[in-house]
């Protein structure tokens, strides 16, 4: 299967959620297995950032995962179609990226990291998902297309590109830009440097100290999302607590709304693909849903904001 290539003027890829189901679902399920894998062995950072997956030139990585004397990460190589296992005393396993089932994936990976002595135990029930079924049990879910996952591919670059740029403009506390596996979300968040009010919980199939933890301190967040549960894929902001007058604050382009359900910001990826000038297009969104958040929640943004980074 050839890489699929676009032109310098077409990076936004079409990928509508009916055409990969059930590839999305199948990649889902595969990333919370390698994500719950660095989230076992990774000493604990404030609001779980030692769990997240990073974008790299050709896919999605655990980054480094310290492991006694030894170091390790994991890879998806979206490119070459393989899961890679490295590590700091040059072992390298591969696992073919191809059509199988969650609970062979799931096995799979096992085997390898039990063959090169690093022995790991994880709590194999999907999160974020309706209907889960642990992994080693799970023969439901087996499709992978190339084309398309190449497709998840080239957005997530162009994604967290542009959302790089955008956590550029920041002083204050940010996490990185990182892959939720949960939510298979795309994020960066700001932070005021104030508690927050105790969230109340209510993820699916998420304990709810889990998310007050992620929630400890007050947040403007945004990020893409590939989309599901009649949703196409987005780019999204929010705040959280949410400041009063939030959902009527005016905020670019015109394109974007405030969704009552979902309790945030939203930009369909549709809209950003037709645009004349995407990234704009995006930072405009990005930095105007901020000031939305700091300006109602009286952040000290004369100490927190570098001049807004708008230009493609």
């Amino acid at each position: 299967m050839a890489i699929v290539q676009s032109s310098p003027t077409d990076i936004w890829l079409p990928l509508p959620v009916a055409a990969w189901q059930n590839t999305y679902e199948t990649l889902h399920l595969w990333t919370q297995i390698v994500g719950k894998i660095r989230l076992a062995l990774t000493p604990q950072i404030n609001h779980w950032w030692h769990s997240t997956l990073y974008v790299t030139p050709n896919g999605l990585t655990t980054s480094t995962i310290p492991y006694g004397r030894r170091n390790f990460q994991i890879t998806f190589n979206f490119v070459l179609h393989q899961l890679l296992i490295e590590t700091s005393d040059g072992t390298t396993k591969i696992i073919e990226l191809a059509p199988r089932s969650v609970a062979n994936f799931y096995q799979a990976v096992i085997n390898a990291l039990k063959e090169i002595s690093i022995d790991v135990r994880i709590w194999t029930m999907p999160q974020e998902i309706t209907d889960p079924i642990p992994f080693e049990l799970d023969e439901k879910h087996s499709a992978y297309d190339k084309e398309y996952v190449q497709r998840f591919w080239q957005i997530l670059v162009q994604a967290e590109r542009i959302l790089s740029r955008f956590r550029s403009g920041y002083a204050g506390k940010c996490s990185p830009v990182h892959f939720f596996w949960g939510s298979f979300d795309l994020a960066v968040t700001r932070f005021s440097g104030r508690c927050a009010p105790q969230h109340p919980g209510g993820v699916p199939n998420m304990a709810d100290w889990v998310t007050r933890e992620a929630y400890s301190h007050e947040v403007s967040s945004c990020g893409f999302w590939f989309g599901g549960g009649g949703q196409e894929a987005l780019f999204y902001a929010y705040a959280y607590p949410e400041p009063q007058g939030f959902k009527d604050y005016p905020i670019q382009p015109q394109e974007a709304s405030y969704s009552l359900d979902m309790r945030e910001f939203i930009l369909p990826y549709e809209a950003v693909r037709q645009a004349s000038d995407p990234d704009a297009m995006v930072l405009t969104f990005l930095q105007t849903t901020y000031e939305a958040a700091a300006n109602l929640a009286q952040w000290d943004r004369t100490a927190l904001d570098y001049a807004p980074v708008l230009k493609s």
